[in-house]
């Protein structure tokens, strides 16, 4: 199925620029996967596979074309075991773009059917990265503007154990 799209990423936690760019993938294509990346052998993530997936489902069970799975290994695997050739990523500066661009080219060379589609966040959200909303919380600070607030809640509510 041509008209069938992943967008795939750690997503820890889920922000509203990640909402954003899924909301606007829905309306591009008949099905979306929102994949996420279970990499915590390989990085340090706040929240484990199933709380990531919990928050992506509550946050975008109003798009009735997205699908929210977990998945490990290689984002090109994925999607060949699911029959995808649409492979969406947000781009928020020039540097985010240098390192897309790379791998994209490497997922081409690894899967020649898998095309990359580049969209431009929105630019009231293009600032939020979960690693900066991370520190943020850390250190007291309001992120209630950044994510959905029970997702704050959880936050806040991990980093205190």
């Amino acid at each position: 199925m041509k008209n069938k799209a992943i967008y795939p990423g750690t997503f820890d936690p889920i922000t509203y620029g990640h909402i954003d760019i899924i909301e606007r993938t829905a309306l591009m294509f008949e099905k979306i996967i929102l994949a996420i990346f279970d990499n915590s052998l390989h990085k340090n993530t706040m929240f484990t596979i199933s709380e990531r997936i919990s928050f992506a489902k509550e946050q975008i069970k109003h798009l009735t074309n997205v699908e929210v799975m977990g998945f490990c290994g290689l984002t090109v695997n994925f999607a060949k075991k699911h029959n995808i050739n649409i492979l969406i990523r947000g781009i928020r500066f020039i540097s985010d773009f240098e390192y897309e661009y790379k791998l994209a080219n490497m997922n081409n060379n690894l899967m020649a059917s898998l095309e990359t589609i580049f969209l431009l966040s929105s630019p009231k959200l293009s600032f939020i990265s979960s690693s900066l909303i991370k520190d943020i919380v850390y250190y007291g600070g309001d992120v209630s503007s950044f994510l959905p607030k029970s997702i704050a809640n959880f936050m806040i509510h991990k980093l205190k154990k």
